[in-house]
């Protein structure tokens, strides 16, 4: 037997499983092809929808937009979905293609983070709700309080709507299933801190108030007499 039938044999295999893959390969790349193509046409539809509604606007007006600028992050609730949807549909065509390989450690890894990105959605969610709220519970309580004429408005209505913030950032970091366990212990850390916090604050401001309505009672019960 010569060298050259030696290579003829394992050559011959090669070429044949390369021919009967060759029908999976291109079939997986077709897939994949179209994902790609439907995750950017559905990215620059969502874009397109979000700027007619002026949701960016909105955002804006009811301070969601600022908030996180302050953070040093520019928000466009269009971007975000855009980009939201076309990684879903990459991902969900990669999938389908891993799948036509053969790929079934790839496949069934791919399909976790498919799995997981409704977290991030709701984790998102909480966050918008979480500065929509806490915008407007600062407004309240800043009103309430000066209405009472406590000294301590601003103090007490910043400590009210960054609390809510902080939760709202825990609760998002919950829902990602990161550190839980550590979040609880510093959500109750943090609900003891500001009560106590507030606590004194309210005491402190509004010790006056109660020094003048005890005095102003005691006038009236000696005006009785």
């Amino acid at each position: 037997m010569t060298f050259t039938d030696l290579l003829q044999g394992p050559l011959l295999k090669l070429w044949e499983t390369v021919i009967a893959y060759l029908p999976n390969l291109l079939g997986a790349i077709v897939v994949f092809l179209l994902g790609v193509v439907v995750a950017l046409v559905l990215r620059t539809a969502i874009e397109q929808v979000i700027k007619l509604l002026r949701i960016d606007d909105l955002a804006r007006k009811l301070e969601i937009t600022p908030q996180f600028e302050r953070l040093g992050i520019r928000l466009h609730i269009g971007s975000l979905l855009g980009w939201i949807v076309k990684w879903f549909f990459l991902i969900v065509a990669l999938i389908a293609a891993t799948d036509i390989l053969g790929w079934q450690e790839l496949t069934g890894y791919l399909r976790e983070i498919v799995l997981f990105i409704p977290n991030v959605i709701i984790a998102v969610v909480i966050l918008l709700a979480g500065i929509l709220l806490a915008n407007f519970v600062q407004g309240i309580v800043k009103s309430a309080v000066e209405a009472a004429k406590l000294a301590s408005a601003d103090f007490l209505s910043g400590i009210s709507k960054w609390a809510i913030l902080i939760f709202s950032f825990m609760a998002a970091l919950v829902q990602l299933q990161i550190a839980p366990d550590l979040i609880r212990v510093l959500f109750t850390g943090l609900v003891f801190m500001i009560a106590l916090g507030g606590g004194l604050a309210f005491g402190l401001g509004g010790r006056d108030q109660a020094e003048r309505f005890l005095t102003r009672l005691k006038k009236d019960i000696s005006s009785e007499k």
